[in-house]
């Protein structure tokens, strides 16, 4: 008896459900992602031949600009569920007496770096205006009677104790301004904090090592 011989067909594999499930996907990240807010100021930070990464979460930050304003930040930490921002706002609202309603707190968590007296930030919350928003940004007092940003740092150790201190400080800066921000850290019994640079190539000669 012949055998019968089959019809030679190419596989076919049937792309339609992947293409749908890869367009959920991508919605649901553009829908879900939200984009790092600008920072306060920049900074030129010194160089240096460090090769430590400074961490990325549970990080308080202060900035310090070429004119010798000073900045803060502080992260939500790993788990934001903990709402560390909005502690930490609380917390300096209630000891300078200035309040913010849930909705500036809310919205406050959202937002990054800032540096201004506390009576000014409701307005720095509340604005839509990108410029409004720099021209209240005329640094966080830290002369010894009214130390604001000692109140920052406190606050900020209480809602978050595991958070490293970090200066970010512009090349350009007033060392007696790096200085007053370090004893502050230190009033505060933080001793050990990160000095962010940038990476600089170091050329080592033969004549170097012998």
């Amino acid at each position: 008896m012949a055998k019968v011989k089959m019809a030679v067909r190419s596989p076919h594999i049937d792309m339609t459900p992947m293409v749908d499930t890869f367009t959920l996907l991508l919605t649901f990240f553009m829908m879900t992602t939200t984009f790092k807010p600008q920072e306060a100021v920049q900074v030129d930070t010194p160089s240096s031949i460090s090769e430590k990464t400074a961490p990325e979460k549970n990080v308080i930050t202060v900035y310090i600009s070429k004119d010798n304003k000073v900045f803060f930040n502080i992260d939500e930490g790993t788990d934001t569920s903990l709402h560390i921002r909005a502690k930490v706002l609380q917390g300096v609202s209630e000891q300078l007496r200035v309040p913010f309603t849930k909705e500036q707190i809310s919205k406050f968590e959202r937002l990054a770096s800032f540096g201004m007296p506390i009576k000014d930030l409701p307005k720095w919350i509340d604005a839509e205006d990108q410029k409004v928003r720099d021209d209240l940004q005329t640094g966080i007092p830290i002369d010894s009677a009214d130390n604001q940003l000692a109140m920052w740092i406190l606050f900020a150790r209480k809602a978050n104790p595991n958070a490293e201190a970090s200066i970010k400080g512009d090349a350009g800066a007033d060392f007696k301004v790096v200085k007053r921000v370090l004893d502050i850290l230190q009033d505060y019994k933080i001793n050990k904090f990160n000095l962010t640079t940038n990476l600089e190539k170091v050329e080592v000669k033969l004549e170097d090592i012998k």
